[in-house]
């Protein structure tokens, strides 16, 4: 058993990595973007993988990792964690559909709330406390399936007709267009003083540095994770100002 994840601002890959410990704690997690993903998930026969949600949607760059590797899911077993500010709808039935059409079984899903990652948007945010409360009871909560998923009881959250619904109408239907492939719109402001960190970090190597600037392209997979890291708050998605730089190691 292994663990791959996206993980912007660090929800998901915390989720990712309590549930593998409750399951099994020598078991390895790799982000997806990690070189060797592909190659640990060939190793494998059981997959645990994690995603966060974006209008109700899988990130595409999770969905292409799926179809460019299509090989690989043949006789795959797969445990869908999708995270969550507030409502998912299917978000874990966004990557089952093509995950099962691929050959893979699907054990079964589980869609956790944590807490918000957009940097730039004033909903959903929360004080220190209350987020931390989230994230109490998220662990909670995967301590609670681990012991069940042991017991062969997997829950299947997000992957019903009903919750395909609720997802389609909930949001992705409306906001399909920004969830449809990469973006470029990630705004890159006079602030940055061309550190390099989001260059470094960026999952899709979207992000370069030219004439001490940081310059990006149109690859953006809206993880958030630059935003979230940047020291000088220069760098927006989908607002215009950053309110709130959000990483789960506040919440610690």
């Amino acid at each position: 058993m292994i663990g791959i994840y996206l993980s912007g601002t660090g929800n998901t890959k915390h989720c990712v990595e309590k549930l593998l410990n409750f399951l099994d704690p020598d078991a390895v997690s790799l982000p997806l973007e990690n070189p060797e993903s592909a190659k640990m998930i060939e190793a494998e026969d059981t997959i645990i993988l994690g995603y966060p949600t974006q209008f109700s949607n899988a990130p595409f760059m999770v969905r292409d990792f799926i179809e460019k590797n299509a090989a690989l899911w043949q006789g795959r077993k797969v445990f869908c964690v999708n995270t969550m500010g507030l409502f998912s709808g299917d978000g874990t039935g966004c990557t089952a559909r093509p995950l099962k059409k691929h050959g893979a079984e699907i054990l079964g899903g589980i869609q956790i709330k944590m807490p918000d990652s957009v940097c730039d948007s004033k909903m959903l945010k929360k004080d220190i406390e209350k987020n931390r409360q989230i994230v109490r009871d998220a662990d909670r909560r995967l301590e609670q399936v681990a012991k069940a998923m042991k017991q062969g009881r997997y829950p299947r959250e997000g992957l019903s007709f009903i919750a395909h619904i609720k997802g389609l109408f909930g949001q992705r239907l409306w906001f399909y267009g920004k969830t449809a492939g990469y973006t470029d719109k990630l705004k890159i402001g006079d602030a940055c003083i061309g550190c390099g960190l989001c260059s470094r970090e960026c999952p899709m190597g979207n992000i370069e540095i030219k004439d001490n600037k940081a310059v990006s392209g149109n690859r953006c997979t809206m993880c958030y994770r630059c935003i979230s890291l940047c020291p000088q708050k220069a760098i927006t998605l989908l607002g215009d100002q950053v309110l709130e730089q959000c990483r789960y190691e506040k919440f610690e």
